[in-house]
């Protein structure tokens, strides 16, 4: 079987980094050590950690944790739950991906000279509501779909400033923006999709556009392997999504002759090993 990984597959820049803060803090071994939140969309990262002795923090009781080190996802957090853990007394590390503190000092900035926010994404995906937190005041909307879009209206005096989640599809998010702009406000169009979410797309598009069957890896809970899930399916019928080797069998493509291979950020390359050697055999 001819076998195509793709060459984006796997751990993002800002995946990597966040998974380093806590490898580099596991190793250091000093007092209680959390993460606010899962620290990347990934179970079984997740649960190697808690191995070490690294509590996921419960974002609605965090009053009752010790003090400790605490280890901000890469979504990121919204500034008032920033603001409240170092008043309890912990140790924040910020491992906030850059390209999301990127979106959190855009909307500042930008809500702070009195534009109406528009955060193209999915409004219950935490990225998106640590940049909601980000926002000064309440003139914001979340828009995740055409209809929404539809829908959307606002002051027609008050200028609109568009950011997108990072992880969002990059041809619906130039479609959403066209449907707000057809409705002549004056917007101002800042693309926050990461350049690393954007190959990735293209490139799973590619593959999966020449092989019988593509297999995309990731959490069910990641937006970005959601996206590539999406995204590949409409171009390969037979389109696997799955978590680790163990959820498909080599049986299933037993009958195919090209098969691709992509993973969202959040990854582990051993995962996709994994799949890769089960897909040869």
């Amino acid at each position: 079987m001819d076998v195509i990984l793709a060459k984006s597959a796997g751990f993002c820049f800002g995946v990597q980094r966040a998974v380093d803060v806590v490898e580099k803090q596991i190793q250091e071994g000093d007092g209680f050590l959390y993460t606010y939140g899962p620290i990347i969309h990934n179970e079984e990262v997740v649960k190697e950690f808690e191995k070490h002795g690294v509590q996921v923090m419960d974002e609605d009781r965090i009053e009752a944790y010790a003090p400790g080190t605490v280890i901000i996802r890469s979504h990121g957090i919204t500034k008032a739950v920033e603001e409240k853990l170092n008043e309890l007394g912990h140790n924040v590390i910020d491992a906030t991906c850059p390209f999301v503190k990127k979106i959190h000092k855009a909307v500042d900035e930008h809500s702070k000279a009195g534009e109406f926010i528009v955060i193209i994404g999915n409004p219950d995906h935490p990225e998106v509501k640590g940049i909601v937190g980000w926002i000064n005041g309440n003139n914001y909307k979340v828009i995740p779909d055409e209809e929404t879009a539809k829908d959307f209206s606002v002051n027609s005096s008050q200028d609109i400033c568009i950011v997108s989640q990072t992880t969002f599809n990059h041809n619906k998010f130039q479609e959403l923006v066209e449907i707000i702009n057809q409705k002549g406000y004056h917007i101002i169009v800042l693309n926050t999709i990461c350049d690393a979410t954007n190959k990735r797309q293209v490139e799973a598009a590619e593959i999966a556009s020449k092989v019988d069957a593509m297999v995309v890896i990731g959490s069910k809970n990641s937006s970005n392997t959601q996206k590539l899930y999406e995204i590949c399916k409409t171009r390969c019928n037979d389109t696997y999504y799955i978590q680790t080797a163990d959820d498909f069998q080599s049986s299933d493509l037993s009958s195919i002759e090209s098969v691709g291979i992509t993973a969202g950020a959040s990854t582990p390359n051993n995962i996709i090993e994994e799949v890769q050697k089960k897909c040869q055999k």
